[in-house]
């Protein structure tokens, strides 16, 4: 093993791509990805806490994840938008501890949360009957209250294994923000038992959540098909198909990243770790609500809002501009 270096403790982010004439249009790509992220997520929390029609729990449950991906979109971009604009790459040991942290508490909030969401239409659409009393604002909040927690508590132990040894310099990083398995490769002490951890945990996180999400939609699927209406049918597939589809992009690249041996971890990684830091954030707003017709109608009726404020300011402001020429005045 490399002598161990204690003169420095930072790690070198390699980010992307180490190719000069790539890192300004890659900063103006991300840069255009992390604003509309940010817009559509906020937008959205902001939407549903305003419009008493979005009062609901899958709107509920559909904040708390923007809020997440919100989060740790803001974890990994931020970092990463900087290294390519100035090319300075360094990253203090604790701040890496803290980004992968809070990257994993955030990513493991969002798989419960999904599960929680799925778990809930599942209620609504195969028992509506006993929805209002299975899926009450206590139930919900409780349903919130454990994602975090498991989050919290599978945070601490990701960054227990992944931190918890000693590092060999230099401290390179081959990935654009700090991640598991590219810390772990800098490590001086054995790293199978904290691998064999994170395996476990990852798989249990994924896989468990997955199989909830899963089988809460086949459970769905099985009662679209029962309906009589084809416009019902047809209008719950296209539902059913667009939130699978956003959590294949997010599982997929997920489990690609955790669920494999470390031998086999290489430059494909980075790919995949665009998909569910960068792109599916981004998404998963669209994907979501702004298809739904019930946010349409809000943010419709939001708009008509805004404009009956805006008149009536123009013309209470028309009013003052008349009554200071009356009195002789020159208004503004």
């Amino acid at each position: 093993c490399p002598q161990r270096d204690s003169s420095s403790p930072k790690f070198i982010l390699l980010g992307i791509t180490e190719t000069p004439w790539a890192q300004a249009p890659l900063f103006g790509l991300f840069l255009l990805i992390y604003i509309v992220t940010l817009v559509g997520n906020i937008g959205l929390m902001v939407l549903v806490w305003v419009a008493p029609s979005l009062h609901t729990p899958m709107y509920f449950f559909l904040t708390h994840f923007s809020l997440a991906d919100v989060c740790y979109s803001t974890v990994i971009s931020p970092k990463m938008l900087t290294d390519l604009l100035f090319g300075d790459k360094t990253i203090s040991w604790a701040g890496c501890m803290t980004q992968f942290h809070l990257f994993a508490l955030f990513v493991t909030a969002e798989c419960h949360l999904l599960a929680a969401m799925a778990y809930d239409r599942h209620v609504a659409i195969c028992h509506p009957l006993s929805y209002v009393l299975v899926v009450s604002p206590r139930a919900c909040w409780q349903l919130v209250a454990w994602c975090y927690l498991v989050a919290s508590l599978s945070a601490l132990l990701y960054t227990g294994c992944t931190f918890g040894g000693s590092f060999c310099g230099p401290r390179r990083v081959d990935h654009f923000f700090c991640d598991a398995s590219p810390v772990l490769r800098l490590a001086c002490s054995d790293t199978r038992g904290c691998e064999a951890a994170i395996f476990a945990l990852a798989t249990a996180n994924g896989l468990g959540t997955s199989l909830v999400i899963l089988l809460s939609y086949g459970r769905i699927l099985h009662a679209v098909l029962g309906m009589s209406s084809a416009p019902s049918r047809a209008r719950a597939f296209r539902t059913c198909a667009s939130h699978l589809a956003s959590m294949s992009v997010f599982y997929g690249s997920l489990f690609f990243m955790y669920l494999q041996p470390a031998s086999r971890h290489g430059s494909r990684d980075k790919v995949a770790s665009v998909f569910y830091t960068v792109v599916s954030p981004m998404l998963n707003p669209f994907i979501y609500s702004l298809r739904n017709k019930e946010v349409k109608a809000a943010l419709e009726r939001c708009r008509r809002r805004v404009l009956n404020l805006c008149r009536h300011q123009r013309g209470a402001a028309r009013g003052i501009r008349e009554s200071w020429n009356g009195l002789g005045w020159k208004g503004p």
